[in-house]
């Protein structure tokens, strides 16, 4: 019971101050219509990095509006969500970046830090532009 009550409070707290979508498949709906591309992070309830990256970096509404200038994010829990095929679920956090039709551009693990993920966010749109 606990643990659903700490997925239900994360989940709310990412939906509550930002617009990300439920699901994998909203996000590629999305991410076609509004022609961008889409940032994955694959965590867990009881990941203390993955609480960390929440709070730290994506719930800072400079790094939130950053991110979402290009990219759909979204955020899904290994112990509750479908996860798309082909994606790795371990070592979390897991980062992926992909195109609108679910095709991974890049991926990385671990905890970033606000400056490391702006960086990131650049280094993938100017992959991108290639």
């Amino acid at each position: 019971m606990k643990y659903f009550i700490l997925m239900f409070s994360l989940i709310s707290l990412l939906n509550a101050d930002f617009d990300w979508p439920g699901d994998y498949d909203e996000a590629l709906k999305i991410a076609k219509k509004e022609k961008k591309e889409i940032y994955l992070m694959i965590g867990s309830a009881n990941c203390r990095f993955c609480e960390k990256f929440e709070n730290v970096v994506l719930m800072d509404k400079d790094v939130y509006k950053n991110l979402t200038q290009d990219f759909v994010p979204l955020y899904l829990s290994k112990d509750i969500d479908d996860i798309p095929e082909g994606l790795k679920t371990s070592p979390i956090p897991r980062h992926y970046f992909l195109d609108e039709n679910g095709k991974v551009i890049e991926s990385m693990i671990g905890y970033r830090g606000q400056e490391c993920f702006y960086n990131i966010l650049e280094d993938i749109r100017e992959l991108r532009k290639k």
